[in-house]
């Protein structure tokens, strides 16, 4: 194991609205190191949501992250010859990077014509609390709230 923790490097703000979530979010939908197209990819998203919305894209996909960001998890705990599931809080850092990666994930499952279309459709449903990362939240949360007996074995 390492002596010290890995520093954090710090991201730059994107160019359009100045924020570092929008960075690490682009840097979520990028593939093949693409950088440019997934700006493009995410600024389109942004104002096919303002023209199916009539509000701001930016303050749509902010409401769309906090619906899907998870409170509690399940982790896997051995405990004598069982595996338990037992509930964790989640730290505010992977909150928001597991609300990505599902906002993500989901959106890549959608059907549509782009990726920018499929990932508009997802920010609109999430933001109304519906769609397929709202129902994932709901489930991890289910999760956590069935296996509640088993919290005392937390770590």
């Amino acid at each position: 194991m390492r002596k010290t923790r890995a520093k954090k490097h710090p991201l730059d703000p994107d160019p359009q609205y100045n924020d570092t979530m929008v960075t690490r979010f682009v840097n979520g939908i990028m593939q093949g190191g693409n950088k440019s197209t997934s700006y493009k990819v995410f600024y389109d998203c942004l104002d096919l949501v303002e023209k199916n919305t009539s509000e701001k894209g930016y303050d749509v996909w902010k409401k769309a992250l906090n619906n899907i960001m998870p409170s509690v998890e399940v982790k896997s705990r051995r405990i004598g010859g069982s595996t338990f599931q037992i509930p964790t809080e989640v730290r505010p850092e992977r909150k928001v990077a597991i609300g990505m990666k599902w906002l993500i994930d989901f959106s890549k499952k959608r059907s549509g014509r782009s990726m920018a279309d499929k990932l508009a459709n997802e920010i609109i449903a999430a933001s109304k609390g519906e769609g397929a990362a709202v129902k994932k939240k709901e489930d991890t949360h289910r999760m956590a709230e069935a296996n509640k007996a088993f919290s005392h074995y937390r770590v």
